[in-house]
């Protein structure tokens, strides 16, 4: 910028001092040939604003990327390009897809990302945020296929009852799609899900059906589990007794046995606690 302004203000002054010497038309050739290049080095000025970055290329070769804030100069015959570092995120649009049983479901995600290689970003790709969106929407369909929309199994992931299982794995989807373009994948997660219109009404039918069944087959469990304890309280209760009556039995016999000793022969006792 203080070489532009210099040869501009030394360009003037020589246009002043050829006319007053009366050679005024180099002065004006001294004037044109300044601006010019005054303009030829001020075309190398550029700036660079905080969370973005300039890819600076010659003549299609890559040169460098500058990430530093403020004004900058570099060669006029440098190519700058642009791009912005900041968090940014888009809302897919509801895609209709299949999900791993083959019913047709509606899904919409929500994708958090930003630039972290800005050469990458430039030259890999075409449009690098139509990029992400394509792309994106891609691995959105691919995850939702391989995953039911409710869980038929015990610790089955699924759609609708696994949120973060889910959302981890579209992130990973997403980000080895997006690895190339220089883009990192900050967060994803579904914005929408629900069943297609067309089937909405059998699938509610179906869910409330699922329900009903679920609750009878938790008031069977419970109902064995009550049964179970009460057999369990009652072999308790009958091992008990048969041990008391056991004792009882083993009383009596002994009862028995002494009083028929003491009858046939009263001092063998006697003798007994002599001895």
């Amino acid at each position: 910028m203080l070489v532009a302004t210099t040869t501009f203000i030394g360009a003037i002054a020589l246009l002043a001092y050829n006319i007053s010497h009366g050679a005024k038309e180099i002065g004006v050739l001294c004037l044109v040939l300044g601006i010019t290049i005054a303009l030829f080095v001020s075309a190398g000025l550029y700036k660079v604003e905080p969370n973005k970055s300039a890819v600076l290329s010659l003549f299609g070769k890559y040169i460098g990327t500058t990430k530093t804030q403020g004004l900058h100069w570099n060669n006029p015959f440098f190519t700058k390009k642009k791009i912005s570092l900041r968090v940014r995120n888009f809302e897919s649009g509801r895609l209709k897809v299949n999900d791993e049983g083959g019913s047709p479901i509606e899904i919409a995600s929500i994708i958090v990302w930003e630039v972290v290689d800005s050469s990458e970003a430039v030259f890999n790709v075409d449009d690098y945020e139509s990029f992400v969106q394509i792309q994106s929407e891609a691995a959105i369909r691919s995850m939702a296929s391989i995953y039911p929309y409710d869980p038929h199994e015990e610790n089955e992931i699924a759609l609708r009852s696994h949120p973060v299982e889910v959302s981890e794995r579209m992130k990973t989807e997403i980000q080895a799609r997006l690895a190339e373009a220089g883009i990192n994948v900050i967060e994803a997660r579904i914005s929408h899900l629900a069943y297609a219109p067309e089937i909405t009404q059998a699938m509610l039918q179906r869910q409330q059906a699922g329900a009903i069944i679920a609750a009878r087959q938790r008031i069977v469990e419970g109902a064995v589990g009550m049964v179970e304890m009460a057999l369990s309280s009652l072999k308790e209760k009958a091992l008990s007794i048969l041990m008391t009556n056991a004792a009882l039995l083993w009383s009596a016999i002994f009862w028995s046995y002494s009083v028929l000793t003491v009858r046939r022969n009263p001092w063998s006792i006697r003798d007994q606690f002599i001895r």
